[in-house]
């Protein structure tokens, strides 16, 4: 497939296909809303300018069962980030300010690259923390689909996303795997710099449901093609967010949906100093809220065993990240 495929990306009209780009003249796509013109010198929050700021496009085996499959997803994960959690596994390519383990790539170097990953056997293409790149994700989908490729699309948000937003990309995305960080505003002030975090959240989380609704489906693989996973990591000594978060999506969404309950939080050295997130989760900790899981009617979803986080610290300096 690959050679029939390369002539063809040489052929693209990429002019005509990054036009969505030039909103990045006054950028508001996401809750920053900071009308910075990622085409000058003077960026705004995310500190990424109009290029395609990727660190990353690997296949990754790591992700929950049905988005990973048996070969993998092709991942795209964009540098930089729109919230600065100071905990991120990420942190490598998500702080905002210049890092080794990031490129500035054209759409064809992209696309190449992602052929690549599909050529290997992966059957998905998610997209690793687009809420500041959503220009750069419509153009890639839309060039994919000119290429005659349809690959499921996986949108993986950190869920800080505007509505308008996830509305213009519903026709473009098959799985939304989004995350619900916090219930708890001071929480997410204190950790990721956005004390609007929740309210954006559930905005985002419940225009995600209206669109894909609660049922994960899935081929005769066994890999999803079309819904929604919700996301929620655990942090440690902050079990009361966790509670509220799952009581949220009970009570206002539905204990019909997926949930992956993650216990991978592990610290890293820009946390050393911050208790209680310079500890990994108590066993206790990450039970309870699996016992409210459990309480409050979910049956579908994952948990994580509590050594998860030795198998979940990437290095975006290696070329492929998730590689011991």
């Amino acid at each position: 497939m690959q050679n029939d495929v390369f002539n063809r990306i040489e052929n693209l009209n990429i002019q005509k296909l990054e036009e969505p780009l030039q909103v990045l003249q006054n950028c508001r796509i996401c809750p920053r809303n900071c009308g910075a013109n990622r085409f000058s010198s003077k960026l705004g929050y995310c500190k990424s300018d109009a290029s395609y700021y990727i660190s990353s496009i690997c296949i990754h085996k790591g992700e929950e069962p049905a988005i990973s499959g048996i070969h993998g997803i092709c991942n795209v994960f964009f540098g930089h980030c729109n919230l600065q959690c100071l905990y991120c596994q990420n942190h490598q390519i998500s702080f905002n300010y210049d890092m080794l383990a990031a490129n500035r790539l054209n759409l064809k170097q992209v696309l190449t690259e992602i052929v690549k990953c599909l050529d290997a056997g992966c059957e998905a293409v998610g997209f690793v923390s687009p809420s500041h790149f959503v220009p750069h994700f419509k153009v890639i989908v839309d060039a994919l689909h000119e290429l005659g490729l349809h690959p499921t699309i996986v949108y993986n948000t950190n869920g800080y996303d505007k509505v308008e937003t996830v509305i213009e990309i519903e026709n473009l995305v098959d799985i939304y795997l989004p995350d619900f960080k916090y219930i708890n505003s001071e929480l997410s002030r204190k950790y990721s710099d956005a004390n609007d975090y929740p309210e954006i959240a559930k905005s985002a989380i419940k225009e995600i449901y209206r669109q894909k609704g609660s049922t994960l489906f899935l081929n005769e693989n066994g890999v999803a093609e079309r819904g929604i996973i919700i996301r929620h990591l655990v942090l440690p000594g902050h079990i009361e967010n966790s509670l509220g978060v799952l009581r949220f999506i009970a009570e206002e969404i539905s204990t019909s949906v997926h949930i992956s309950l993650m216990s991978q939080y592990y610290p890293t050295a820009f946390v050393k100093n911050i208790s209680p997130l310079n500890r990994t989760l108590y066993q206790e900790e990450y039970q309870t809220v699996v016992d409210e899981f459990h309480r409050l009617g979910f049956r579908k979803g994952w948990v994580q065993d509590l050594e998860s986080h030795e198998n979940y610290q990437p290095d975006f300096e290696k070329e492929h990240p998730f590689e011991g």
